[in-house]
C-alpha cells in the first residue's frame, strides 16, 4: 500500500532511504533544516574556491555502485569519478614523508624498503583484510541489527578469534616500524574509534584503503549528493529546504507526522536521518527510547576542528590528501577518547582539491582543507581556533619546507559550535557513534523506533556505523524495516 513517508535531514542515509522507500511506490518528502541539501556533506563557495564542508575521502566504490545499480543507474550517469594517484602521503618529519601508491605491488614495494620482510607480511595482512571486506561489506552490513544472530554465520564463526583481538594488536605482532604501524592503524579512524579499541575484524578497512584505492569525485563529494538528490527526484521525492523540525508528533504511541516550522505535516511514516540524540528530543519524553545517561555513556567518534583556506598560489611537496603524523598519536588519542581536551600538539590532515580537480580552485590557486580531530563536547572559542591554526600551519610550514602564511588569500573555520548549530549534533561530534566491539550492529542505537510505531532512525548513530558508505547502506536498511513491518 502506498503510505505517505516524511523524511528528517537530506544527508547521504537519508537521501539513500528515499530513493528506495519512493521506488517501493510511497509518497516521500524530505525536510532540511539548512539552506541547502547534504546535511554534514554541503558545499562552501567563496572568490572562485569551492570546498567539501564535511567528507573529502571517497572508498568503497563498490558501495556507490552497488546503490545506484538498485536503480539500474550507475555512479557515472551522474558524475567523474578520478582514482588518486597517489592515494595520499604521510609525513613524519621534514620532508619525511611516505607515498601510498594507487595499487597494492607499490604498496608491498614501499613497505619492503622501510622494513625488511614487511612486504611479505603485508601481503598476508591484506589477504586477510580482503577476507573480511567480503564478508563484512558484502553481507554483514547489510543486516539491519536487529538480532545478535546476524552476526552468526559460517564466515563469521571461523573469525570469531578476531573480535578478541584488536586492530592495534594485531598490526604491532607483524610490523615494528612505527611509521608503517601508524599507516596500518589510519583508517580505522574512519570508524571513530582508537584502533587499540577496535577489533582485528575490521581490518577490512585496510583492504578499502589498500586495495580498493581512493577516489575523488569530479567537483568534490557534494556532486555525489546532487546525484542522489537527482535520482530521487527521478523517482518522485520531494525535498524541502529550510524546513526546521519542531516536533515528531505521536498519538497514542503512532507518530502521525512532524511539525515543521510549526506547521503540522501528516505522515503515515516518519524517519529521522538527523542526529539520533537530537531526533529523540523532537518527542515527549515518554517516547524516548534512550536516556541522557545512555547518550553520555557511549563512545563517541571524535569532533573536528577544520579551516578552509584560498591560497594565492600552488602548494608544494604535498598531494591531494596529506596526514601529518609528526607528533605522538597516542597522546593525541588518550585527549580524545580518554581525558577530553584540547591535544597541545595535535595531528592533522590536509586535503588539496585542486590538486586534482580544476574547478575547486581558480588558476594558479590551491584550495585547503585543513583538519583536527579533537574530543566532542571542547569549549569552542574564536582564540581557540585561531591558536590551533597558527600551530598546524606553523608545522606545516617546517614539515613542507615552504612558506605559505602571507599567500593565505582567506580562511573559514567550522569547529563543535558550528556542528551544532548546522546538524544538532550530539556534543558536537562530526563522525557519529565510533564503532566498537560493544557498539557494533545490534549494539547499537536501533532504526525501529520501540516506543512509537511506524517511527525510524538511519544514520551514523545507528546501524551500520559512521563513515559515507555505511550512510548509503543505513538508508537501504531502514527502507528495508518499513516495507518489512508496515
Amino acid at each position: 500500500m502506498r503510505k505517505k513517508i516524511a523524511i528528517i535531514g537530506s544527508g547521504f542515509s537519508s537521501l539513500a532511504a528515499a530513493c528506495y522507500l519512493a521506488k517501493a511506490g510511497n509518497e516521500v518528502t524530505i525536510y532540511e533544516k539548512n539552506e541547502t541539501i547534504g546535511g554534514r556533506a554541503r558545499q562552501l563557495k567563496k572568490e572562485g574556491f569551492t570546498f567539501d564542508i564535511g567528507p573529502t575521502w571517497y572508498w568503497m566504490p563498490d558501495v556507490f555502485e552497488r546503490f545506484f545499480s538498485d536503480f539500474n543507474k550507475k555512479p557515472s550517469d551522474y558524475y567523474e569519478l578520478i582514482k588518486l594517484s597517489p592515494a595520499y602521503q604521510v609525513y613524519f618529519d621534514k620532508l619525511d614523508f611516505v607515498t601510498i601508491a594507487d595499487n597494492l605491488p607499490e604498496i608491498v614495494s614501499t613497505f619492503e624498503s622501510i622494513e625488511k620482510g614487511s612486504g611479505k607480511k603485508l601481503e598476508q595482512f591484506m589477504a586477510e583484510a580482503q577476507s573480511n571486506y567480503n564478508i563484512a561489506i558484502k553481507d554483514l552490513v547489510y543486516r539491519p541489527g536487529e538480532s545478535p544472530l546476524e552476526l552468526v554465520t559460517l564466515e563469521t564463526a571461523k573469525k570469531v578469534n578476531q573480535f578478541f583481538s584488536t586492530i592495534s594488536k594485531d598490526v604491532r605482532k607483524r610490523f615494528k616500524n612505527t611509521k608503517l604501524v601508524q599507516i596500518l592503524e589510519f583508517p580505522v579512524l574512519f570508524l571513530g574509534a582508537k584502533p587499540s579499541d577496535t577489533p582485528s575484524f575490521y581490518s577490512f578497512m585496510n583492504f578499502a584503503d589498500f586495495g580498493l584505492g581512493t577516489f575523488h569525485p569530479k567537483n568534490g563529494m557534494y556532486s555525489v549528493i546532487l546525484a542522489m538528490a537527482a535520482l530521487a527526484k527521478e523517482l518522485g521525492v520531494t525535498i524541502h529546504t529550510n524546513a526546521n523540525i519542531d516536533k515528531i508528533n505521536v498519538v497514542n504511541g503512532i507518530t502521525t507526522g512532524l511539525s515543521v516550522n510549526h506547521e503540522n505535516c501528516s505522515a503515515d511514516v516518519v524517519v529521522s536521518g538527523a542526529d539520533y540524540h537530537h531526533s529523540e528530543t523532537l518527542l515527549d519524553k515518554q517516547y524516548r527510547q534512550y536516556s541522557e545517561k545512555y547518550w553520555s555513556k557511549k563512545t563517541f567518534a571524535p569532533s573536528s576542528l577544520l579551516f578552509y583556506v584560498g591560497f594565492d598560489k600552488k602548494i608544494e611537496n604535498v598531494e591531494h590528501h596529506s596526514l601529518f603524523f609528526d607528533v605522538d598519536f597516542d597522546v593525541h588519542a588518550k585527549a580524545i577518547y580518554d581525558n577530553p581536551k584540547w591535544p597541545k600538539e595535535p595531528l592533522f590532515y590536509a586535503s588539496f582539491p585542486s590538486k586534482t580537480d580544476e574547478n575547486s580552485a581558480p588558476e594558479g590557486k590551491e584550495a585547503g582543507i585543513f583538519l583536527i580531530p579533537i574530543a566532542p563536547g571542547l569549549e569552542d572559542t574564536t582564540e581557540l581556533r585561531e591558536l590551533y591554526f597558527e600551530k598546524i600551519i606553523t608545522r606545516f610550514e617546517l614539515l613542507t619546507n615552504q612558506n605559505i602564511k602571507n599567500n593565505i588569500i582567506f580562511k573559514e573555520s567550522f569547529c563543535v559550535n558550528d556542528f551544532v548549530k548546522d546538524y544538532n549534533s550530539y556534543k558536537g561530534n562530526a563522525y557519529g557513534m565510533a564503532n566498537t566491539l560493544l557498539q557494533t550492529a545490534f549494539l547499537r542505537p536501533k532504526l525501529k523506533s520501540k516506543k512509537v510505531s511506524n517511527l525510524y532512525f538511519t544514520g551514523q548513530l545507528t546501524v551500520p556505523g559512521p563513515g559515507v558508505p555505511p550512510a548509503l547502506i543505513s538508508g537501504k536498511l531502514v527502507s528495508d524495516l518499513i516495507e518489512k513491518y508496515q
